[in-house]
């Protein structure tokens, strides 16, 4: 009995140690949020966004597909598109971290309804992100 209670005491001393170790933190498990390709192949077209927090923005925040009509998106983009070169060409006058890029979004080719999309979207991030505005009567609040 004597050495039942022995081994038991040893057990339970044993368990207590294993339960207490630690056990191995999986930081390597977050995924790195990848860069939103904007393509038309018939046109061989493409826009590469690579802002972090675009992608959360477009998949949580932004309307669905479907919710603004394509001239819709076409009119917002041919003037926030002004008003981005604009400033892209002056960076004495605009952060050029910002508009780094000027884009080259002609008026009068159709880009299709997924590119006027995310480029609308794009638009709208960028005025939340960084607190500026394109102009167009949007009131954007500024993400954290």
């Amino acid at each position: 009995m004597k050495l039942l209670k022995y081994f038991l005491f040893i057990f339970c001393i044993i368990s207590f140690l294993w339960a207490c170790g630690s056990s191995p933190i999986k930081n390597g498990d977050v995924e790195k949020e990848q860069p939103v390709v904007i393509a038309n192949d018939s046109l061989e077209y493409e826009i590469i966004i690579i802002d972090p927090g675009f992608t959360t923005f477009l998949n949580t925040v932004a309307q669905p597909e479907g919710f603004y009509n394509q001239s819709y998106l076409e009119a917002r983009n041919r003037a926030w598109v002004v008003t981005w070169n604009q400033r892209a060409q002056n960076p004495r006058s605009y952060n050029d971290t910002i508009y780094e890029n000027i884009i080259d979004y002609q008026p009068n080719i159709d880009y299709g309804y997924e590119v006027n999309y995310k480029l609308f979207n794009y638009f709208l991030f960028a005025q939340r992100k960084y607190n500026m505005n394109l102009g167009g009567g949007f009131r954007t609040r500024r993400i954290n």
